[in-house]
Parts: C-alpha cells; structure tokens; sequence
C-alpha cells in the first residue's frame, strides 16, 4: 500500500513493550504509525529505528497533546483512521496509604490522558465518518485486586468512559474497543516499582508486613504464570483496527478469559475467595 493511502494510527506510550512492539507490528502490516512517547531521546530512538513519524506526546500535557495530534493532521491531509490509547502505569499500594496525590497522578495519565487524546482525534474522525478509538484496558479494568486500587479504578473508569462512548458515537461510522490484557511482558512492574517507593510508607504503614509480598513481586525478574509477549496484544489490535464490525472488547492472556466466565457465574462473596487464593 502506497504510503499517501496508507491507513494512519497514533499509538501512545511507544518508548518500550507493548505500545514499541505495536508500533511495528501495524507498520509492518502497512498502516502508516504515529508512534508517540514522552520523551525526546525515546522519540529520536523510534524514528532512527524505522518509525519515521515519531512524535512527542505527553497525555498529560494539552499542549504536547495538541502539538502532537495537528502534526498528525497536517502530514495525513487530516487523515487518521485510529488510536491506540496505550500509555498508563500502575501505582502499587493499599489504598489508604495512597494520598490523594498519588490517586489524582494515576487518573491523570491512565484516564484523563486517554480521554484527552480522544476528544483530539474526534473530530477529525467525525469529519471524515470513520475511525477506531482502541483503549489499552485490563483484566483489572472488571476484576479489583488487593494493593491495586489504585490501577483498578482508573481502568474500572476507563471501561465505563468507552462503554459510554461506543453508544455516544453509534451511526458516525466510528467504534470505541477496549483490549483487556492480564500479565504481558513489559516495563510495568519497574514502573510500579518506582511508583511504590515514591508514594508509600512502607514503615508506618499497618500493611507493613503484607508489603513484602507486594516488594518481592515488583522487584522480582520473574514472570507471573500465563504472561505473554507483547505480539499478543498486538494481534487483538490488529483486529479491533482492521476488523470490518470490531467486538466492543477483546481479552489477552488466560487469566482474562478466566476471569471473565468467573465474574459471570460466581457471587461477589465467591469471587473475593477466588481473588484471594490467586493472590496468595
């Protein structure tokens, strides 16, 4: 496919793992890749790699949201046919010792951002009378586990912010698709890590003891059982981009699906027993 014919994309967090990984894998398939990340270095790094349209994209900046998305247009004649609302973290912690900070940080990026970048690309969409909005979701995003509140309720919110947005833009040609992954193999528990020291008090804190697991995990080299490479959140992407009826969601990794028919047949109460047998 001609490059000027090219379908067009902007994916956020490309630095490393899943968004990097992503970003090559449309390419490849010829969907000309806007791969955007934070900072400069990353962004020099991806275009001396192959992505020539890199570009700066900080979520929680308007004005590098707004940078990003106009060069976008202009190069594409106001073209764009999808995002991939990919960059987010995950802040470790019991919630009461989180303060309001921290929460506020982690909604900053994992929702507010995600929402931000997709009022930017709309009415471009709307214009033209297509375009796939993709939001990176988690097995967390239905299912809350202990000591991550935190990421839970950003991707709780994020799943209802896109449910609401599939029925809002219902008859414009355009889809709203949450990919929900369980454990990938990316940057995410180093992230966390650096999160964990930065905002909890691990001394003082009545979970004191229970934090040790929470450490071991973070700071480990091993991966949780079941964890694929980022290839497999690529291959739902592909899907809910090039699919002529995407599904409204799309489940990564076996403890989703599990998870999933649980949420379905099993009482809260059952539930919460199954969660805390998983989670040691």
């Amino acid at each position: 496919m001609a490059q000027t014919n090219a379908p067009v994309i902007l994916i956020t967090g490309c630095s490393t793992g899943i968004g990097r990984h992503c970003a090559f894998a449309l390419q490849k398939r010829g969907w000309r890749v806007f791969a955007t990340a934070r900072d400069p270095a990353d962004v020099e790094t991806l275009i001396t790699d192959g992505l020539d349209d890199a570009l700066v994209l900080d979520v929680n900046d308007d004005t590098s949201l707004k940078q990003a998305v106009d060069t976008l247009l202009t190069r594409t004649d106001h073209r764009i046919d999808a995002v991939f609302n990919n960059a987010g973290f995950g802040q470790p912690g019991a919630l009461e010792d989180l303060p309001r900070e921290a929460m506020r940080e982690q909604f900053e990026t994992n929702v507010f951002g995600a929402h931000a970048v997709t009022r930017a690309v709309l009415p471009a969409m709307r214009a033209q009378g297509w375009g796939r909005i993709v939001q990176h979701s988690s097995v967390l995003g239905f299912i809350a586990l202990p000591w991550r509140g935190a990421y839970n309720a950003t991707k709780y919110a994020l799943e209802g912010l896109t449910d609401t947005l599939r029925q809002e833009l219902r008859g414009s040609g355009i889809e709203a698709v949450l990919i929900q992954t369980g454990p990938v193999t990316s940057r995410f528990r180093a992230n966390g890590w650096a999160k964990f020291k930065r905002w909890v008090d691990v001394d003082t804190s009545v979970h004191h003891d229970t934090y040790q697991a929470v450490i071991d995990r973070l700071e480990g080299d091993g991966e949780p059982p079941f964890t694929l490479g980022p290839e497999a959140v690529a291959q739902k992407l592909i899907l809910a981009v090039e699919s002529i009826n995407p599904k409204p969601r799309y489940h990564v990794t076996v403890p989703t699906h599990l998870f999933k028919a649980f949420k379905r047949v099993l009482s809260s109460r059952a539930l919460d027993t199954v969660i805390r047998w998983v989670n040691g």
